[in-house]
């Protein structure tokens, strides 16, 4: 797993511990955690969750009119070394 997908682990595990649900996602250039957010979260608790996901590299909060709030992070991948950005078919 790169080292963004072990990063997006710890803060999803670190989510989970304050009692959300989280899911993990691997895309191209980055890894997301998705977390949904209840109403009841207390004080403590969001300062613990506002404390994890700055360990990202960007995340926010969308918060629909139903009550909906789903909390995002994402952690970057690594940028390639110059000889692998062309991938395995790549002709040197």
């Amino acid at each position: 797993m790169p080292a963004s997908g072990v990063s997006a682990v710890a803060i999803a595990a670190r989510l989970s511990a304050v009692g959300l649900f989280t899911r993990v996602e691997e895309h191209d250039w980055y890894t997301t955690v998705e977390a949904e957010v209840p109403e009841s979260l207390s004080a403590d608790s969001w300062r613990e969750v506002l404390e994890v996901v700055a360990e990202a590299n960007r995340f926010g909060l969308l918060a629909t009119s139903l009550n909906d709030r789903t909390l995002w992070a994402v952690v970057r991948k690594a940028v390639p070394a110059t000889g692998d950005v062309g991938g395995p078919s790549h002709q040197r």
